[in-house]
C-alpha cells in the first residue's frame, strides 16, 4: 500500500467523479448525519472546542434533528483518537438490562420473544456516554456543547422528506403510547416535508441538565458535568422514567438508572497493510469490520476490479463468514465467554478465507469457527411478504470530526422513537435497544440482569502511521460493517478521493440472522444498487447468490461520513453521504 499522501486529482479539467465535491479544509472538519448537526458541531469548533467538543455537540444535534431514529436517551458508542499521545479509546454508550429482568419472564409470558414498549428498556447510556466524553477528553460544559441541540428543539427546525416518511410510515406505532403522539402525530397526524417541527419537553430536558450543572460550575468544569450527570440518572429526569415504568409495567428502578455508568477501554484493532483500524468491543458488531479485513488482507483486491462480480462474491462470502461468528460468539464480554484474541487473529483469518469457492455461493450461514467450541445457527426465514428485513432499521445517526490539533471524534448515536414510548413530560425515550437482545436460553446474548444486547451502531477508526487519521461510520443496522467496509476498501485498496468512496455504488447481504427482534433471516439474498452493471447481478446470480436490486444511491445502503486527516500536508479532507441528509463541513 502506498504510504503517500492523500492527493486526489481535483484540477478544472478533470471529469466530476461525484455529486458532491470531497470538502477540505486545514484546520477543522466534520461530518455527521443531517446538516444542522453538523452546523451544530461546526459552530463548537469554531468557538475555540476539540473534536470531542464538537463531536459531542452533533451527537446531542442529531437526537433533535433526527429523533425519529436517534435519541438522547439512547445509545451512544464512541471512539476518541488523541494525538498527542496517539491512543484510541473507546467509550462504551451502551446500557444493560435492568437488574429486575427475568428470562423466564419472555420465554413464558411473551414466547420467547421482546415486545414493543417499556419491556424492551435498557438503561439510557447515551447521556453518560457524551458527559464521559466531555470529562475525560473535552474542554467545554455540556450547557456550551447542547446549546445548539436545545435552540433546534425549542425553535423547531424545517421537517425534511425522509424524517417526513418514516413519521408517516410509523403513524400508528406513535399512536400506541399518547405521550409520542403528542409529540410525533401533532394535531392527531404527523408533520410534512415543510412543517416547522418543534420538541419543546425534549428542549426542557436539555435546558435542566444544563441548568443543573450551571448550579454547579463554581466548583470547576468536572463538578458541573457530575451535576448533570444527576440531574439525569438520579434527578427530574430519572423520577420520570421509573414511574412511568412503574405505571406500565416497566423495569427500570432509581438504583438501575443511579449505579449506571459506561465504560472507556482501548478499542480493539487489527492491521490491514499497515492500516491500523480501530473499533469498539464485542458488546457491538464492530469487531466483525476487523474479522473481514482480516479475511480479506491476503487477497489481491485490487486485481479482481471493483465491484466485478467477482469482488462482490469475494466481500458476500467473507461478510457471511464474519457474521457466523457474529451470531456464536459475539456478547458482553462481562457476561460471555468471547474468544477475542482467537477471532482477530490472522490465523484464524486465514482458515476463514479458505473456506470460500471463488465460484460459487456459500451456505446461506456458514458455520462459526469452533473456538474452541461452537452451537448450531438456527435460520427463521422471513416471510414472503416481509419487506422490513431488506430495509434496514432506520434507528442510527453517524458523526465524524477531526480538530486542528489532530483529534479524532467516532461515534454512532441511536435509537428510533417509533418502537419505545416518550417518556410524558421529558420528550425522550428511554433505550429500547433491548430489541438486539434475543429471548432464547443459551444464546451469547440472551437477556438477562445486567447484561448488554449487541449492538448494531459501532463507530470506526482508521490510521496510518505518520499517514493519516480517519473516523468513519454510518447507520444502516446489520448493513453497517457492510457499506463500512466497502468505503475503507474504495480508499484504502482503490484510490479513490473520500467522496466517490462514499458515493460508490454499494451491495449487502441478508443471508444471516437479523441483529433485530424477531431475528430473521433472508437466507441467500444479496441487494445491488443498480449503478452495477446488470451483468454483474446475472454472474452472481449464476454463481448461487439470491440477487435483488435496490434503485439508483439508496438509503438502505447506508449514508456513510468520513473525515480524513493528511498528516503530512495537515489536510482535513470531508465526505457526506448523498443516500440521506448527511453533510460535512470545515474551515
Amino acid at each position: 500500500m502506498a504510504t503517500t499522501s492523500y492527493a486526489p486529482d481535483l484540477t478544472a479539467g478533470s471529469a466530476p467523479l461525484s455529486m458532491r465535491p470531497t470538502l477540505t479544509g486545514l484546520n477543522h472538519m466534520i461530518s455527521a448525519g443531517h446538516y444542522l448537526a453538523t452546523q451544530a458541531g461546526m459552530d463548537i469548533l469554531q468557538a475555540g472546542g476539540n473534536a470531542v467538543d464538537a463531536g459531542v455537540a452533533a451527537g446531542i444535534a442529531l437526537g433533535v434533528v433526527q429523533s425519529d431514529i436517534v435519541n438522547f436517551g439512547g445509545v451512544a458508542p464512541i471512539l476518541v483518537y488523541q494525538a498527542d499521545t496517539r491512543k484510541v479509546w473507546s467509550i462504551s454508550g451502551l446500557g444493560y438490562w435492568p437488574k429486575a429482568t427475568r428470562l423466564d419472564d419472555f420465554l413464558q409470558k411473551h414466547k420467547g420473544t421482546i415486545p414493543a414498549g417499556v419491556l424492551r428498556t435498557v438503561i439510557p447510556a447515551a447521556p453518560d456516554a457524551w458527559i464521559t466524553a466531555l470529562e475525560r477528553f473535552g474542554t467545554m460544559s455540556f450547557g456550551d456543547v447542547a446549546a445548539g441541540a436545545i435552540r433546534l428543539a425549542r425553535d423547531g427546525y424545517v421537517m425534511y422528506s425522509l424524517m417526513a416518511e418514516v413519521l408517516e410510515e410509523n403513524a400508528r406505532n406513535y399512536a400506541r403510547w399518547p405521550s409520542s403522539a403528542a409529540v410525533y402525530l401533532p394535531g392527531g397526524k404527523p408533520p410534512r416535508a415543510g412543517d416547522i417541527f418543534r420538541q419543546t419537553d425534549l428542549a426542557g430536558s436539555l435546558q435542566y441538565l444544563a441548568d443543573e450543572e450551571r448550579a454547579h460550575q463554581g466548583q470547576g468544569r468536572l463538578a458541573g458535568l457530575a451535576a448533570a450527570r444527576r440531574a439525569f440518572y438520579e434527578g427530574d429526569i430519572a423520577a420520570a422514567i421509573v414511574n412511568y415504568h412503574k405505571q406500565e409495567g416497566g423495569l427500570v428502578t432509581h438504583e438501575d438508572l443511579r449505579d449506571f455508568r459506561v465504560e472507556v477501554d482501548p478499542a480493539l484493532v487489527t492491521d490491514f497493510h499497515g492500516t491500523r483500524v480501530h473499533s469498539c468491543g464485542f458488546w457491538c458488531q464492530g469487531p466483525s469490520l476487523l474479522q473481514m479485513l482480516n479475511i480479506l488482507e491476503p487477497r489481491d483486491l485490487k486485481s479482481l476490479g471493483h465491484n466485478s462480480a467477482a469482488y462482490v462474491h469475494l466481500l458476500t462470502e467473507t461478510i457471511k463468514l464474519a457474521f457466523a461468528d457474529r451470531e456464536v460468539h459475539y456478547g458482553d464480554p462481562r457476561h460471555t465467554d468471547v474468544p477475542q484474541q482467537a477471532l482477530l487473529s490472522k490465523e484464524y483469518a486465514r482458515q476463514r478465507l479458505a473456506m470460500i469457492d471463488p465460484d460459487r455461493a456459500g451456505p446461506d450461514m456458514p458455520p462459526a469457527g469452533r473456538l474452541p467450541s461452537a452451537r448450531e445457527i438456527e435460520l427463521r426465514e422471513a416471510g414472503p411478504g416481509d419487506t422490513a428485513r431488506t430495509d434496514p432499521r432506520l434507528d442510527t445517526s453517524y458523526v465524524a470530526v477531526v480538530d486542528k490539533h489532530g483529534n479524532a471524534f467516532s461515534a454512532t448515536p441511536s435509537d428510533g422513537s417509533y418502537n419505545s414510548p416518550v417518556i410524558p413530560g421529558t420528550g425522550l425515550i428511554a433505550s429500547g435497544r433491548g430489541s438486539q437482545s434475543w429471548a432464547e436460553a443459551g444464546h451469547p446474548c440472551a437477556v438477562g440482569p445486567g447484561r448488554r444486547p449487541r449492538l448494531t451502531p459501532n463507530p470506526s477508526m482508521a490510521i496510518r502511521p505518520d499517514g493519516y487519521v480517519m473516523p468513519f461510520g454510518t447507520p444502516g443496522g446489520d448493513v453497517q460493517v457492510q457499506a463500512m467496509l466497502q468505503t475503507f476498501l474504495n480508499i484504502e485498496v482503490f484510490g479513490m478521493e473520500l467522496q466517490q468512496a462514499i458515493e460508490a455504488p454499494r451491495f449487502a447481504s441478508f443471508s444471516f440472522p437479523s441483529s433485530f427482534e424477531p431475528h430473521t433471516a433472508v437466507p441467500g439474498r444479496l441487494m445491488i444498487e443498480d449503478l452495477i452493471p446488470k451483468e454483474v447481478g446475472d454472474r452472481l446470480a449464476a454463481m448461487g447468490h439470491s440477487v435483488k436490486w435496490w434503485q439508483d444511491r439508496n438509503w438502505r445502503a447506508g449514508a456513510m461520513c468520513a473525515v480524513r486527516h493528511d498528516m503530512q500536508t495537515g489536510i482535513r479532507w470531508g465526505g457526506a453521504d448523498p443516500r440521506r441528509p448527511a453533510y460535512a463541513a470545515g474551515w
